[in-house]
């Protein structure tokens, strides 16, 4: 997929912030970089909020990479008790109280992935919405 596949999708269900919840925002994908990145979604008229504090650590991410969702559970409980990780929470839901956010990591499964933990952690009530099912 291209940036520009990726924001007129995220443009079609109304996202507002992209909250990238990476550890390492970088990509080899041309234009999903962290400053590239930002600098599509600000034409686009979409903000882009980093949160990397919210990443799983490294083995949380050889764990989804290999389908172990228990592991990865474990060690990203672990993450989002660091007190770095809860400001930038409630950071992510004070922003989504006013407006619509998505969230970016590297995995495009949501079920094996910290963004889905994230999301049950952070916005329990919230609707889900997977854009690349």
């Amino acid at each position: 997929m291209t940036q520009q596949a990726f924001i007129d999708c995220l443009r079609g269900a109304r996202v507002e912030v992209l909250a990238d919840v990476r550890a390492v925002p970088l990509s080899r994908r041309p234009g999903f970089s962290k400053n590239i990145l930002a600098a599509g979604l600000r034409e686009a008229g979409t903000d882009l909020a980093g949160s990397t504090a919210r990443g799983p650590p490294p083995g949380g991410r050889t764990a989804a990479r290999r389908n172990d969702l228990a592991t990865l559970s474990h060690i990203y409980a672990g993450q989002l008790a660091m007190p770095d990780a809860l400001a930038q929470g409630a950071m992510l839901q004070d922003l989504a109280r006013e407006r619509s956010v998505a969230l970016l990591c590297f995995e495009r499964e949501p079920a094996c992935c910290h963004r889905s933990l994230l999301a049950q952690t952070l916005f329990a009530d919230a609707e889900i919405i997977d854009l690349f099912p």
